[in-house]
Order: C-alpha cells, then structure tokens, then sequence
C-alpha cells in the first residue's frame, strides 16, 4: 500500500492531468454562500481549472470550508470589477461567452457546442444576467423546462450546463490525455501539495 502522502501526489497529478483550463464560469454578483460553494464543487467536479469573479455590486461571500467542501481550495479564482473587462479578458484568451438566460433568443444548451473553449456567464439570484452582460456575450443558453416554473437555481442551471459541456467534452475524448502541458502541471502539483 501507499503512504498517505504518495497517494495524495497521485491523486492530484489524476486530478491535473483531467483539468480544463478552456471551460470556466464568471459568477456575475452572486451572493449566496451556499449557491457560490455549490457551483465551485461542481467546477471542481468536471475539470474546471479556474473560476471568474464578477462582482460589480454585490461583495464576493464568505466562504466556509465544510459548505464547499475545499473545492474553492482547488480552483483558481479571478476577480473583474466589470463586464467589459473580464469579457476582454476571456475573449483575448479565446473564449466564447455564454449568458445563461430565460428568454425566446436564447438557444438550449444541449445545441452548443461546448468541446470549444466556453465560459457560462451565471447571474445574481433575483436578477439574473445584468443585461450589461447579456448584451456583451457572444449568445445567451438556456435550459429547457417543461415545467411551470421557469428557472432553476442557480447552482442547478451551473451544474446542468456544466455537465453538458462535460458530457460533450467525454464523448469527444477530450479527457484521453491532459490539456494542460507537462511544465503547467509540475508547476501546478507543487503549489497544491503546499495547500
């Protein structure tokens, strides 16, 4: 058997090795602790390697380690002070921007192609995508309902996009070998191994 701290090595190179550093989220004012923890699990649990940050009215929320059980521990986080400058961020570094809104424009998530590099734009509890945002992102998604509600929470609408996109993503092979290069991960492991 393993010594404890040989099995943790191997499991954050299995870890790195399945990162997608070209699928991420921008969190537009969320301010719910339960819902930012829940969506940073499942970031966490589909290979997300970083997560955007907008905050441009509400402040970022505390966030315990038992609610999102260390899974922000695991992902990088930037923060944006503005649409414009994180979506000219996301963009130079080829992004398509997705805003997940409810609305007859808005194509099913299930019709996008979500292999390419995508950032879902996932808006404020009671008001949803800034229009600000909307406006300024390549296309808005939505998730198909046949209910007579019509949105889901936040971090289910999250989670339901992202496993599509890792979904997607499985059946193309795209978790066959790592995206990130050799140096990234090398890197990357000897910073974890110190959290």
């Amino acid at each position: 058997m393993m010594p404890r701290s040989q099995r943790r090595i191997e499991k954050i190179k299995r870890v790195l090795a399945l990162r997608q550093p070209d699928l991420t989220v921008v969190m537009e004012n969320i301010h719910d602790p339960h819902n930012v923890s829940a969506i940073l699990r499942t970031c966490d649990s589909v290979g997300v390697l970083g997560v955007e940050l907008l905050y441009t009215i509400e402040k970022f929320p505390r966030i315990g380690k038992k609610s999102s059980s260390s899974a922000n521990k695991w992902l990088y986080r930037r923060k944006h002070k503005s649409v414009e400058a994180c979506f000219a961020q996301l963009r130079e570094e080829g992004f398509s921007i997705l805003a997940t809104r409810v609305g007859e424009d808005a194509v099913p998530v299930f019709d996008v192609d979500l292999t390419k590099p995508t950032a879902f734009v996932l808006g404020n509890e009671s008001r949803g995508v800034s229009d600000e945002a909307a406006e300024r992102a390549d296309r808005s998604v939505r998730i198909p309902m046949v209910g007579m509600i019509e949105s889901l929470n936040v971090s289910v609408a999250a989670a339901v996009c992202l496993y599509e996109a890792y979904r997607q993503r499985l059946a193309r092979s795209r978790f066959a070998a790592p995206v990130l290069s050799e140096e990234d991960r090398q890197g990357m492991l000897e910073e974890w191994l110190r959290r």
